[in-house]
């Protein structure tokens, strides 16, 4: 039997080899020499490790083996669409936006007088305030002065002639002081709308808006329709 100063014994199992490893002694023994290492059988312990690799499971693998992941899958998703802002409607509604400053502006600037409650004709001239003038227009799109006018009676079931002139001979010539809100008022190429007191309303000129202001004619003609 081989005996060792200090031995080490490794084993590994890999593919069926067995390994075995003795170190060399630390120190040379010497005989009679005190406190000298026990022997150790070797045999024995070869024996023991063979008998534990020959237990041991073998682990293979077959040849056509495939790996699988258990990782879920991802599925893309689009976005929301983005909402873009184009440059004509940022403009549209800066329009809008301006249309509404010049017609909150223009009843700002020219009050309804008390005397439009309780006044059909007035009441119903005073629903276009802001709306711009335009020549030859008769509509809410636009009016020139007697197309105002008339738009205004036809509201109220009176059909009146389309220009200043034949408005003023439809109707009736008073003076001032007989003359009552919702009268006429006409001056040599202009025709507008009695308000009382010495105020107006009506579509004064290119670039302007149907408004409630004072009177401004020098000689102004009152005129009773009906």
């Amino acid at each position: 039997m081989a005996t060792v100063g200090r031995r080490t014994v490794v084993v590994a199992a890999s593919s069926g080899l067995l390994v075995t490893m003795f170190g060399a002694p630390a120190s040379a023994a010497t005989g009679g020499t005190a406190g000298s290492l026990p022997s150790v059988d070797t045999a024995s312990l070869t024996a023991s490790a063979r008998a534990v690799l020959a237990t041991a499971p073998v682990v293979t693998s077959p040849a056509d083996a495939a790996w699988s992941s258990d990782i879920p899958a991802v599925t893309a998703v689009a976005p929301a669409p983005v909402v873009t802002r184009t440059a004509a409607a940022k403009a549209a509604r800066s329009a809008a936006r301006a249309a509404a400053t010049v017609v909150r502006a223009a009843v700002v600037n020219n009050p309804v007088p008390q005397s439009v409650a309780g006044n059909a004709v007035l009441e119903v001239a005073a629903r276009y305030v802001g709306t711009p003038y335009v020549y030859g227009g008769s509509t809410p799109a636009g009016f020139d002065c007697s197309g105002f006018v008339s738009y205004v009676y036809a509201q109220l079931g009176v059909s009146l002639p389309r220009t200043d002139t034949a408005i003023k001979a439809a109707g009736t010539i008073i003076s001032r002081a007989d003359a009552q809100p919702g009268d006429l008022i006409w001056s040599p190429g202009h025709i507008s709308i009695y308000a009382g007191g010495n105020d107006q309303v009506d579509s004064p000129r290119p670039g302007k808006s149907v408004q409630f202001r004072s009177i401004w004619q020098s000689a102004p003609v009152f005129v009773r329709i009906g």
